[in-house]
């Protein structure tokens, strides 16, 4: 079982990540939510760990916006895309509004406070912002129940122009009878504050899990971001979407390991009878988690689930490979996604770690090196 001949064969571990997929996944995303409504792509957590700069330059042009946790984010977005228009999900610290202004990105404001102290800083031109409304997220925004209040307010202000009326839906993936009394909270208040004196306001509200229950009430503008990079939030969606990132080891040792033989730490898994055993050369580190000891983990190796077996540790993890008799050092193994007729998607690994995808992708470690690949969307 011979290690295909290609450059990755130099990596320990590595992702490989697909471009053309991503695109296909974007692609599904129109289609769901029809022409009309704009895509902001959510970027942020170095797009959701796949690598920033290449997947923001595969989607210029192809979305109207980009999204990104903090200040630092948006600055990494308009290294790679200049003329990016780039959304700030979260607040900012004081100290780091002055850049955004300077930079014009496009903040998120949950109180008169925040925006007073951006139009304190806003020069003639006026900066652009959007109204975070909390409907039932609990964690930023404006109170649903003042948002038309605060929103007289800060129409008052000198230097701003409200541009975006946004929310976040927080169980569009588990409970869809409070999310459709949320979407139809959010679109009355959307309401009253267009009456306000905002007709033109981009209206968003809708991740994921929202645009694929509810694409009738997304508004003028979707936030995808797991199911951009191929892991679908509501699992009647996954068919129509392609993962973006094949994340692969290499077999370092392989050995005999006798009957009654403990494996990794703390003796947790005892062979029960002679194994053969393949070192891989990955661990906690690189972002293979913990929590996936003793909970029926497996790899791919030539096409074929092989468990992991004991603990998993900072840099190396032990399969069962028994049942693989030609099996070497140097093959490459499958830790998340395809292999022949075979596949460990990323919410296997997430349930079985007792987490979800979104940790999983964003858990990769900086030694997972990132290869990029260029498919047909």
């Amino acid at each position: 079982m011979k290690p295909a001949a290609s450059s990755t064969n130099a990596h320990r571990t590595w992702a490989e990540i697909d471009l053309g997929a991503l695109r296909h996944n974007l692609a599904a995303v129109r289609a769901q939510v029809g022409e009309g409504v704009q895509v902001m792509a959510v970027v942020k957590a170095n797009a959701y760990g796949h690598g920033v700069g290449p997947v923001v330059r595969a989607l210029a042009g192809r979305v109207e916006m980009f999204g990104v946790a903090n200040v630092r984010e948006a600055a990494e977005v308009r290294e790679h895309v200049a003329d990016a228009p780039v959304f700030i999900l979260g607040p900012a610290l004081p100290e780091e509004r002055a850049e955004i202004v300077a930079q014009r990105f496009v903040p998120a404001i949950s109180s008169v406070e925040e925006a007073r102290a951006y139009a304190a800083l806003a020069s003639a031109e006026p900066l652009a912002v959007h109204l975070k409304i909390d409907t039932g997220m609990g964690r930023v925004g404006i109170w649903e129940s003042e948002a038309v209040a605060v929103a007289r307010e800060i129409l008052a202000l000198r230097g701003l122009r409200i541009t975006g009326l946004a929310s976040h839906l927080p169980v569009a993936d588990e409970d869809d009878a409070f999310t459709r009394d949320q979407l139809a909270r959010f679109h009355a208040t959307v309401a009253q504050l267009r009456a306000l004196g905002l007709p033109d306001a981009v209206v968003h509200v809708e991740n994921s899990a929202g645009l694929i229950g509810f694409p009738a009430q997304a508004g003028d503008l979707v936030r995808p971001g797991l199911m951009l990079y191929g892991s679908a939030p509501r699992p009647e969606f996954q068919p129509r979407l392609r993962p973006v990132l094949t994340w692969k080891t290499r077999i370092t040792l392989l050995r005999t390991a006798p009957a009654g033989h403990g494996v990794s730490y703390g003796r947790t898994f005892k062979t029960v009878q002679p194994t053969r055993i393949a070192t891989l050369a990955v661990g906690y580190a690189d972002g293979y988690q913990r929590h996936l000891s003793g909970r029926g983990a497996e790899v791919l190796i030539g096409g074929r689930r092989c468990p992991v077996l004991g603990r998993v540790t900072m840099d190396q993890i032990v399969a069962d490979v028994t049942a693989l008799p030609a099996v070497e050092v140097g093959d490459e193994v499958v830790l998340m996604g395809r292999q022949g007729a075979e596949e460990i998607p990323a919410a296997e690994l997430a349930a079985k770690a007792g987490t979800i995808a979104w940790e999983i992708f964003t858990g990769l470690g900086r030694r997972v090196e990132r290869i990029y690949l260029e498919t047909s969307p």
